[in-house]
């Protein structure tokens, strides 16, 4: 009896010893029995830290492990239980890292490391402890977030690098394809859904989507966006007025949560299937030419920097296009006649070209007629070079407007003017150019109070012609200028093509 107590009391000191002890170590010190059977486990140690985070009683615990496992993230619970087997038929060091709750409920990671030891009646003890090791993930987490972004940034920067290549060296007429991998590349770098470019008309009334990238899957929505108004638009209008007046860019965290002014705006942009989405303003030669835009069709979370990346990116598009616009310019002026606006010998020789192939390939008709007008030098000398500019700048609008959007208009040198009518008959042409000529006797040539007589002479050339001869531009031209001289001495104010003269 006396023996029995001094037992249990060595016992008793034994514990408390133990917990001590273990009150000294960071963590929590362990023991874990798991019966043979797997049906039953305990810890028939722990010490009291357990308590300290977990608000279990280890008195608990050393009847049944049930409390300590119930604090096991869910996510984990699966995988925890699958090494502790594993280490208790292999009798390998159990080494894991899971989640904790702790008694404030928030979760925390743990790593256990214990050794397991076989019992004689087939069950296994683990000695070991686990400690938290949130402070580590933390870290981890911050150095991999540090490698994400540098990452990132690297690879926007390699991005925007190549898409700056790109522009810079774009031939011209290849903008609408840089434009449109430049989309491409921003959609997918940024995993957004849609990625677009609008232009405004000039009192910012109407805006016109002129390219458009989409996911797979996602519903294009550029046929739908073509000259569209935003009268009706109050708030977008605001934010246009912004992005002009402030360079600012638009953002829209939650469609669903817009103000409820943007009501139109809302609706049309849940019908699209928006859940957000960024508009950032591009400028060519100081002004406010459109926007450029991503969509995103779900909710998500936009980086903190999102605005100013894209802005980057508005810039590369804005010098894109302003470069574009010059060299389009520098190109009109190479291409077009100053004083009548129309195109001029350097453009018409390419396209006589091009028509010629696709008539050799295709048997594509069309004809050529050379006008000329009438005693002009004697219209000179009669009202001044002035007067005369005003005769050349009056026919090429008559020319403008009695042609169609197909045709080629040019000034071919002086007072001669070359019309390429493309896709039509014989027949079609001779009443074509018999219009254009009535057109002229009904306009009433008015300079410094004067009325001048004015009229045309034409010469028709068709490539129908060109059958058992070789055509070329240069033959087409000088059987409409033959024709053309035919009419001269016809005595003017007609016109001659293949089937004779046709006096107006």
């Amino acid at each position: 009896m006396a023996s029995r107590s001094g037992n249990g009391q060595q016992t008793a000191l034994s514990a408390r010893f133990f917990q001590k002890l273990a009150s000294g170590v960071p963590g929590v010190l362990f023991t874990y029995w798991l019966s043979a059977d797997k049906e039953s486990h305990r810890y028939p140690f722990i010490s009291e830290q357990v308590r300290e985070s977990f608000g279990i009683d280890p008195a608990v615990l050393n009847e049944n492990a049930d409390a300590m496992f119930s604090v096991i993230h869910p996510e984990d619970a699966e995988a925890i239980m699958e090494s502790i087997a594993e280490s208790a038929f292999n009798l390998t060091t159990w080494h894991y890292r899971g989640r904790l709750r702790l008694q404030n409920g928030e979760y925390e990671w743990f790593e256990v490391q214990s050794e397991p030891e076989r019992q004689s009646d087939g069950s296994t003890i683990w000695y070991g402890q686990f400690h938290n090791i949130q402070h580590y993930k933390n870290l981890e987490q911050s150095l991999r977030e540090s490698e994400a972004e540098f990452s990132f940034q690297a690879g926007f920067q390699r991005l925007i690098a190549r898409l700056s290549t790109e522009f810079i060296n774009l031939g011209f007429g290849t903008i609408d394809q840089c434009i449109d991998e430049l989309l491409r590349s921003i959609g997918t770098f940024f995993k957004v859904d849609r990625a677009y470019l609008y232009c405004f008309s000039d009192d910012y009334s109407v805006m016109t989507n002129t390219h458009e990238w989409c996911r797979d899957g996602v519903p294009a929505l550029i046929d739908t966006q073509q000259e569209v108004s935003i009268d009706s638009f109050h708030w977008w209008q605001e934010q246009i007025e912004g992005m002009v007046s402030g360079s600012r860019v638009v953002f829209i965290e939650d469609v669903d949560r817009l103000p409820r002014e943007a009501a139109p705006e809302r609706a049309l942009l849940q019908e699209q299937g928006v859940s957000s989405m960024f508009c950032v303003p591009i400028r060519v030669r100081g002004r406010v030419t459109g926007f450029f835009g991503v969509d995103s069709l779900r909710r998500r979370t936009w980086r903190l920097d999102q605005a100013d990346l894209l802005i980057i990116v508005s810039g590369l598009l804005s010098g894109a296009l302003e470069r574009n616009r010059l060299e389009e310019e520098l190109l009109n002026q190479s291409i077009r006649d100053p004083l009548t606006g129309l195109h001029n010998r350097r453009y018409l020789m390419p396209r006589l070209d091009e028509m010629l192939g696709r008539s050799n390939r295709r048997g594509e008709r069309f004809a050529l007629a050379i006008f000329d007008i009438d005693h002009f030098k004697k219209i000179n000398d009669s009202i001044g070079h002035l007067g005369g500019d005003y005769i050349l700048q009056r026919f090429a609008d008559i020319l403008i407007s009695q042609t169609r959007s197909m045709d080629v208009v040019a000034r071919f040198g002086g007072e001669e003017f070359i019309v390429v009518f493309s896709a039509v008959e014989h027949g079609d042409v001779r009443q074509l150019v018999q219009r254009i000529l009535e057109a002229v006797h009904e306009e009433r040539f008015v300079f410094d109070d004067d009325e001048i007589p004015v009229t045309v002479s034409a010469g028709v050339a068709g490539i129908e012609e060109f059958v058992d001869r070789p055509a070329s531009p240069d033959a087409l031209i000088a059987g409409a200028d033959h024709r053309l001289y035919l009419a001269k001495q016809a005595g003017r104010d007609c016109l001659v093509d293949v089937s004779g003269t046709l006096r107006i």
